[in-house]
């Protein structure tokens, strides 16, 4: 049975991937929420991941950085510290992360790392500058830690579109503007964290084996298509 880490996984995507992995792995959980699910194959860490030392952990297969940020302001409103959180919590805490079980996970035989960017970096939109540079930093990492840690660990992002989370709530605030949201996707959708889980699941499995480096964009087409 795999050990997988998961920061972040006691809302939105976070907690739906441990609803994904929980039945077949054992899942530890670092976050300052405790999950509403018990299960005896989830093990939780009360942590801030800024702040917090992490837990010494051994035989981790994978881990799975889930905090962000939605912070939308035009760039003349968005202070320099609210640009240097979102970075923290987008880039640093990842980093932290991955420099504390890196030694564990060169260990394991198929070790994976798998973090979140977003459209965003691919898709100019207004007031979305902080998310936009700090995930940019997400998939540059990516690319750099998948050449330089291969072919021990592979290292991959889930790039998704607006997600049907609490995160997202303040943005998906009412019917009309869901519809609206919907309206925009050339799929006419918006993401269920169900849906973004179900590929972290695969970019952690062995399924997966031959694939690094790369930012998956859970898009509905928003990003590839114009209609």
């Amino acid at each position: 049975m795999n050990k997988i880490v998961i920061v972040g996984g006691s809302r939105g995507i976070g907690k739906e991937i441990i609803n994904q992995l929980v039945q077949d792995n054992m899942i530890i959980n670092l976050s300052r929420n405790k999950p509403e699910l018990t299960h005896t194959n989830l093990t939780h860490h009360n942590i801030d991941i800024l702040s917090s030392d992490l837990p010494d952990l051994e035989d981790v297969s994978s881990v799975i950085y889930c905090p962000g940020s939605i912070n939308l302001k035009p760039i003349g409103r968005i202070s320099l510290d609210e640009f240097r959180e979102d970075f923290e919590i987008n880039v640093v805490g990842a980093i932290k992360v991955i420099q504390k079980y890196l030694p564990i996970l060169k260990k394991s035989n198929h070790a994976s790392i798998l973090l979140f960017s977003t459209v965003a970096t691919k898709l100019g939109m207004p007031y979305h500058s902080s998310v936009a540079a700090s995930k940019s930093a997400i998939d540059g990492l990516v690319k750099t830690l998948g050449a330089e840690l291969a072919p021990k660990i592979r290292v991959n992002a889930i790039a998704p579109t607006i997600t049907k989370t609490d995160l997202a709530s303040k943005l998906l605030r009412n019917e009309k503007v869901i519809e609206n949201m919907i309206e925009r996707h050339p799929l006419k959708k918006i993401l269920m964290p169900e849906e973004v889980a179900k590929m972290a699941k695969f970019l952690i499995s062995n399924d997966a084996s031959s694939i690094s480096g790369q930012i998956f964009n859970l898009d509905a087409g928003i990003v590839s298509f114009k209609l």
